[in-house]
Formats: C-alpha cells, sequence, structure tokens
C-alpha cells in the first residue's frame, strides 16, 4: 500500500468536503487512517469517489434570502465508535438561510451519558454561533432577529434552562 497515494487522495478528499458536505463524515472517517491506511481503507476512499462522480452538481448553493436569523441545529450519538467508545457530535449553522458551518467529530474524551454528550455538543454550538455572531458585527452586518439553535434532546434542554 502505497502511504503517500492515500494521503494526497484524502488529502484531496478533505479539500472537497468544504463545498461537498455530505461527504464530510466519511472523509473525517477515512482521514482517521492517514499514516497506518489498510487496502480497505483506499476502497473506502474510491467509494466515496464514485459517489462524487454520480453526483454532479450536488454541492453547496448560497442563494439571496429574505431570512436574516442565524439557525443551528445539533445532534450527538453517544459512544459510536466501536473501537474506544467515544462519541461523535455534530452541528451545522445557517446564516441566512443558507448553510456556512458544519462539523462532525469525534470527542476527545469518553462520556458518561448520552445527555453528556449533546450537551457538549450544544455548548460548541454556541460557541461557533457566537463567534459568527462577532464576525458579523465586524463586518458591520447587524444581526437582528434572534438567533435560534435545535435540538431534540428534552433532557439537554432542561440543564441549558435550569443549570443547577
Amino acid at each position: 500500500m502505497e502511504i503517500g497515494r492515500y494521503q494526497c487522495l484524502v488529502g484531496k478528499l478533505i479539500y472537497l468536503s468544504h463545498t461537498r458536505p455530505d461527504i464530510a463524515y466519511a472523509v473525517s472517517i477515512i482521514s482517521q487512517f492517514m499514516h497506518s491506511p489498510t487496502k480497505r481503507h483506499l476502497e473506502a476512499a474510491y467509494h466515496i469517489l464514485r459517489y462524487l462522480k454520480g453526483t454532479p452538481g450536488k454541492g453547496m448553493l448560497l442563494k439571496k434570502s429574505k431570512d436574516r436569523g442565524i439557525r443551528s441545529f445539533a445532534d450527538a450519538d453517544w459512544a459510536g465508535s466501536i473501537e474506544d467508545s467515544k462519541s461523535t457530535l455534530g452541528y451545522c449553522t445557517k446564516i441566512w438561510g443558507n448553510l456556512v458551518i458544519w462539523r462532525s467529530k469525534k470527542q476527545e474524551v469518553v462520556s458518561c451519558s448520552s445527555v453528556e454528550v449533546k450537551y457538549r455538543t450544544i455548548a460548541q454550538c454556541i460557541c461557533e454561533v457566537i463567534l459568527v455572531e462577532r464576525f458579523m458585527e465586524y463586518l458591520s452586518i447587524p444581526i437582528t432577529e434572534p438567533k435560534v439553535l435545535y435540538s431534540y434532546s428534552k433532557s439537554t434542554i432542561s440543564i441549558e434552562n435550569n443549570p443547577v
């Protein structure tokens, strides 16, 4: 297995995932094996390439919208990794109706509960929204509508509303 060839291919897929969020998760999985790839990992990378070939024109489209708000969506899985029982967080943010921020990342610590995982995810998502808001203020673009964060975890929302 040529490690350099695999690293070059995955590097290009990482660059491409900036405009194709539909491959971001798959690329993040294969990029974890940059230093010791196997034939199975290379086949997974080729599978992503075949998917891209079959879905031309599915990249991001930024359009003008009357929506002037910031809306975020957050979720996580608990202990989803078979290898180390770590959880994967994911969130995305739409600014003025356009998807501009998305993230899927394996957490660095093992969480004790699904509530803890989702709380960490919401906290990181809120940090991103604050960063976006400050950047918009820097550009002198006011955000007049309230920022909205969607999460379906009732227990995490209860903790957010009453952090005792």
